[in-house]
């Protein structure tokens, strides 16, 4: 039987899948769905000094991605400390709370939040911007004030994300979770000629399998440049986004697009399928494979010489994905086989990545 769950800082999640601050976490009940849906521990909603005037409409669906205009939570800090996060811990589950977003402003709530029983502090940095003096001093307020474990979620806007992971790191940061939604976007309907958002100029930040591949980079870049353990954040749709993720050096993931996509059993889904991956390969453990991928991303390229890739005709379809993808024309079924012309293969690697039966790699 494979062990799903996971310590991150002390604290035990039932497994590594959790929700990340945003729209589905938004209040207790919110929370306590998460909890019902799966999740191993529980993130709410960033709350701050005051409540956060929220634009209309905040969300569109953007293929399978969502562009938002949200901000932080809506409900008064006050809500959240007599109500919100009691209802949360009454699943007992870990409960992180969101915290935002000026050093000022950390020092102020931070301690409040921690007295209403959480159990860890997450810092938004989402307004911050690419500022990393006032991240860094973010990070050192919430250390001054509180006893918790402070992680500290960067975004993808950042310049140089190792630059601001080693920098939160060196000011007590207890963990990083990386990253936030990428922004800005702009999404316009065609037909009024009317963005689609309500907030300045239409703006709203972009999340979902749109950005998992930046996120996946991320977050192998700042597990090998610190020491602190990393949540990994970005796009994950499924088991095989969040086993990717923990590959990559990730200790938990958090999804929210995801979740508003498909609902609060999303959670229960996506560890149920890690449990039958891991159990395939032969994981006991979440550290089984915990960081595994990194060894094996190089310094220098693999080659710059093309190298046709073999196919295994015993798992070969011949559904002609290869063939309908290859634009050097070198993939081809035949006799409902795939073959691969070694003359005008390019070595590219976009057959081996759409073969939905593996039989086509390097």
């Amino acid at each position: 039987m494979v062990d799903l769950s996971v310590e991150i800082c002390g604290l035990k999640f039932r497994n590594p899948i959790l929700p990340a601050a945003g729209p589905t976490v938004r209040d207790g009940d919110a929370l306590v769905k998460a909890a019902d849906g799966g999740a191993g521990g529980l993130v709410a909603k960033t709350v701050s000094v005051s409540p956060a005037h929220v634009p209309r409409p905040n969300m569109v669906k953007v293929k399978d991605s969502i562009l938002n205009a949200e901000l932080w939570s809506d409900l008064p800090l006050e809500q959240w400390l007599r109500f919100e996060y009691a209802k949360a811990k009454k699943k007992g589950l870990p409960l992180i709370a969101s915290v935002g977003y000026k050093a000022d402003e950390i020092r102020a709530v931070a301690p409040k939040v921690k007295a209403a029983g959480v159990d860890a502090l997450e810092l938004s940095t989402q307004h911050l911007g690419r500022d990393l003096e006032l991240v860094t001093e973010a990070t050192k307020a919430a250390k001054e004030v509180v006893d918790i474990p402070v992680f500290v979620k960067l975004s993808p806007d950042a310049f140089d994300v190792v630059q601001f992971a080693r920098a939160v790191e060196g000011a007590g940061a207890d963990g990083i979770v990386a990253i936030n939604a990428l922004g800005l976007g702009l999404a316009i309907d065609i037909e009024n000629t009317m963005p689609m958002l309500g907030s300045v100029s239409g703006h709203g930040w972009l999340s979902g399998p749109a950005i998992k591949s930046l996120a996946v980079r991320c977050v192998a870049d700042v597990c090998r440049a610190v020491k602190i353990p990393v949540i990994g954040v970005g796009g994950i749709s499924n088991e095989r986004d969040a086993v990717e993720f923990i590959m990559a050096g990730a200790s938990a993931v958090q999804l929210s697009t995801a979740a508003i996509i498909r609902g609060y059993k999303i959670y229960g889904l996506i560890a149920d399928g890690m449990a039958k991956f891991m159990r395939a390969k032969g994981y006991n453990s979440i550290a089984d494979f915990k960081g595994i991928a990194l060894r094996h991303l190089p310094e220098q390229p693999f080659r710059t010489t093309s190298k046709p890739p073999e196919i295994i005709a015993s798992r070969c379809t011949g559904c002609g994905l290869c063939e309908q993808y290859c634009v050097y024309e070198a993939a081809k079924v035949v006799r409902k086989i795939a073959r691969i012309d070694p003359v005008k293969c390019y070595g590219c690697g976009m057959c081996v990545s759409v073969c939905p039966t593996r039989a086509v790699r390097f």
